[in-house]
């Protein structure tokens, strides 16, 4: 399949016309169907703590915010991850604010535990944490790690972004390291970030395919209103300034699906915050290929407040299990077993025809 030009992709980005998107969604919908099938895998997110040692400018979970705060203990860790089991999910995700706190040794132990007990895989969610850390969570039976570099632009990220201490964040060198330790690795970012231009976002999308990430996470930029990018009169980038729309959103969903045709794609929790109503099913029908509901207990939900308003705050796991069911299967798609990860998949799918994404077009065009 043809890699996308700068060009296309700029192009795309800047697409207004609802008829010509709806091609771009159609092709990348059949690269999606061709590469990774129509299973739609449930990924458990355990939320494990909402302390944080940084101070970006649009989180609800900063450092500097005064709020109720929680680390999740062993063994409600591991009733989710029971939970997950029971619900049919393959993977939990463990994710937290960036928390050392959370001890390497302890969270290792919490992992072994998982894994001799359920047969799942673990996605780990936890900032930039050290190198040794790192390789002692893979050898606790981590399988993947998710850092979302929200933009490869490094003014705009440390515009965001303050610098802790004396440290620089490299996300990306830091993203080899854990593809080098044996993990998955996982990137993404923030679509519509104030100062963010299309040149920008189109940049993102290239280094996704450079990176050649295994996970990708893309959502809307949302900030809390209780943060510095979160009051009204943020600078932003004028006419080049890409909006935070569920529309933009999509679009980047789905030039992602065509850099990336055999990534997992989540259709984010951040993108059904914007529409409610039918956004999880937008980012299916545009490339996503998986979802990720809450197993974070009820008491901590709204602890873990990283921008207001997220959907399913309130539904338990059970609840929010049988409605995403049902949404999947009324796309005709079907949902997803076992771990699902990328590695597993290589080498099984069919290569897309050649003339796939005209046939798509075509489809699109005709409806």
């Amino acid at each position: 399949m043809p890699r996308l030009t700068h060009e296309e992709i700029l192009l795309w980005l800047r697409e207004t016309e609802p008829t010509a998107l709806e091609q771009l969604f159609a092709r990348a919908d059949a690269v999606r169907h061709a590469f990774v099938g129509d299973a739609v895998h449930l990924r458990g997110l355990i939320e494990i703590s909402s302390y944080c040692v940084r101070q970006c400018h649009y989180c609800g979970l900063r450092m500097a915010r005064s709020i109720p705060r929680y680390r999740m203990a062993r063994e409600e860790i591991l009733a989710c991850a029971r939970t997950a089991v029971r619900l049919g999910f393959g993977t939990v995700v463990l994710q937290a604010g960036e928390d050392y706190g959370i001890e390497a040794a302890w969270l290792a132990d919490v992992l072994r535990a998982i894994k001799e007990e359920t047969p799942l895989a673990i996605t780990l969610s936890l900032g930039e944490r050290m190198p040794h850390e790192l390789r002692l969570w893979r050898e606790a039976g981590a399988d993947r790690y998710l850092l979302r570099f929200e933009t490869s632009d490094p003014a705009l990220y440390a515009a965001i972004h303050p610098r802790r201490g004396a440290a620089v964040s490299d996300r990306i060198a830091l993203l080899g390291e854990l593809r080098s330790m044996g993990y998955e690795i996982g990137g993404g970012v923030m679509v519509g970030i104030p100062g963010q231009t299309y040149e920008m976002l189109a940049h993102d999308i290239e280094l996704f395919e450079q990176l050649d990430l295994d996970m990708i996470g893309i959502g809307p930029f949302l900030a809390h209103p209780d943060t510095p990018l979160g009051v009204p009169g943020v600078p932003t980038a004028g006419a080049e300034q890409v909006p935070s729309s569920e529309w933009m959103t999509l679009k980047a969903v789905a030039l992602a699906r065509l850099a990336c045709p055999e990534a997992n794609l989540p259709s984010t929790t951040a993108l059904a915050t914007i529409n409610s109503v039918d956004g999880r099913e937008h980012g299916l029908q545009s490339g996503a290929n998986v979802f990720m509901p809450i197993l974070t207990p009820a008491p901590y939900r709204q602890m873990y407040q990283i921008y207001p308003g997220r959907t399913c705050n309130e539904e338990d796991a059970i609840r929010c299990n049988a409605c995403l069911r049902g949404r999947i299967g009324r796309l005709g798609r079907t949902v997803g077993e076992g771990p699902g990860g990328r590695s597993a998949r290589r080498g099984e799918a069919d290569p897309l025809p050649c003339d796939a994404g005209h046939a798509a077009d075509a489809a699109a065009v005709k409806r």
